[in-house]
């Protein structure tokens, strides 16, 4: 599907789909807890599917119901052989290798750039306490546990979800566990919201920093314990894009459904925002944001990367100089984010450079219209989408699609926002 945006302003409220993030980490504990789950999320994306297929590989049995899912817990795996197919999505592939390699074995594989992500330093470490990893350039995985307690050690500046992976994954050995994540830790919010989930489904996890390590204590016997119902929360990563859209519009847009006191990461939206010179208002049900007059600002962003293609656009547009910076990780995404942002807003008139691993605008009035490629990346389509609203002529979009694995109805509440889109199947 491609995808033609006419340059108009947003404006009104929106509801914010549920976290796929918080949904990923809740459906997996539900289906390691010792009885149903009911796990309230009323709506789905490709990423969230490819979590649940994969459950189901395992042997958890899972039920749409209405807004929720009701999930079954998985009982006497007899998965061996068993094909989990996670698609384009890097948290279902990190979160659940771990887990598999404690039940038996099974063979992994995936889509897109997935097989070119970070895998190694997780594997290493399920080899050191007795998992066999075996991959042929990526994809396909082939593991085999069983998998041992006792300490595991990881870089923390890879991927947060190496570490996920390795909490979900402890309970299952009913020993003491330690993960022992070395300096500096990238995305840190991740873990903490991972630390969050598990403990409501009845999981104290112990964090300890000490002689640059952080370490995560899992208590022997330590079992997953349903808690009847889990809600999941509004998703602070997909509202970004219509806060931003609500910074570049004289009216605002607001997000409800958003609580201001999530573990998530890009919940410092707000903040970066504020940073630009934007107009941003919190409540207790969501937050807004305004045009205000938008100037340049340093942001470090290495611990919520996937907030950058969200507020670029603005950093586009606001006046003298924006550095994005501690952004490497953007290279690893489901595109080379770095330099997909700089060719689509390029391409669209801003002055947009990539230095090392920051992005540097020069602020510029206006954007102009043109052709750009989502580089089949949903991150990327939204992003010029939200550009396309100030451009001076209208955007196409080809590849826009791809915001199916993470919003499938972005551009349906981009137009009940008043955007005015024509998608071209």
């Amino acid at each position: 599907m491609n995808a033609l945006v006419t340059p108009s302003p947003l404006s009104g409220t929106v509801r914010a789909i549920p976290s796929k993030s918080e949904a990923h980490r809740a459906l997996i504990c539900a289906a390691l807890s010792d009885k149903p789950t009911r796990v309230v999320c009323r709506s789905t994306s490709e990423d969230i599917d490819a979590t649940l297929g994969c459950l189901a590989a395992l042997g958890a049995h899972i039920e749409r119901d209405g807004e929720s899912y009701l999930v079954h817990p998985i009982e006497d795996s007899q998965m061996d052989g068993a094909l989990l197919d996670c698609h384009e999505s890097g948290s279902t592939l990190r979160f659940l290798l771990p887990v598999a390699a404690t039940m038996g074995s099974c063979t992994f594989t995936g889509a897109g750039r997935l097989s070119k992500r970070p895998m190694e330093p997780l594997a290493d470490t399920l080899r050191a306490h007795g998992a066999t990893i075996d991959a042929d350039d990526g994809l396909p995985v082939h593991v085999r546990g069983p998998l041992a307690a006792g300490r595991f050690d990881i870089p923390g500046n890879i991927s947060s979800q190496f570490i996920t992976g390795l909490l979900l994954a402890a309970p299952l050995l009913n020993e003491p566990v330690e993960i022992r994540v070395s300096e500096p830790i990238e995305s840190r919010p991740y873990i903490d919201l991972s630390l969050s989930v598990i403990h409501a489904f009845g999981i104290d996890i112990a964090t300890i920093h000490e002689n640059g390590f952080t370490s995560y204590r899992v208590p022997e016997q330590a079992s997953y314990r349903s808690p009847g119902n889990f809600e999941v929360g509004g998703d602070w990563s997909n509202a970004a894009f219509w806060l931003s859209a609500g910074a570049l519009s004289d009216e605002g847009v607001a997000v409800e459904g958003l609580s201001l006191s999530s573990k998530q990461a890009d919940r410092v939206v707000a903040g970066a925002l504020a940073l630009l010179g934007a107009q941003v208002m919190r409540n207790a049900n969501g937050a807004a944001a305004r045009r205000g007059d938008l100037h340049g600002a340093r942001i470090d962003v290495s611990s919520c990367p996937d907030l950058v293609p969200a507020i670029a656009p603005v950093s586009a547009l606001a006046k003298g100089r924006t550095t994005i910076c501690g952004a490497s990780r953007l290279r690893l995404k489901e595109s080379d984010r770095l330099a997909a942002i700089a060719d689509v807003l390029g391409t669209l008139g801003a002055n947009v450079c990539v230095d090392d691993d920051a992005l540097v605008f020069e602020g510029v009035e206006h954007l102009h219209g043109g052709t750009v490629d989502a580089h089949n990346d949903h991150r990327i389509a939204m992003m010029a989408a939200i550009a396309a609203t100030r451009a001076a002529d209208p955007v196409h979009i080809f590849g826009a699609e791809c915001v199916a694995k993470s919003y499938p109805g972005f551009f349906d509440d981009f137009a009940k926002l008043g955007g005015l889109v024509m998608k071209e199947v």
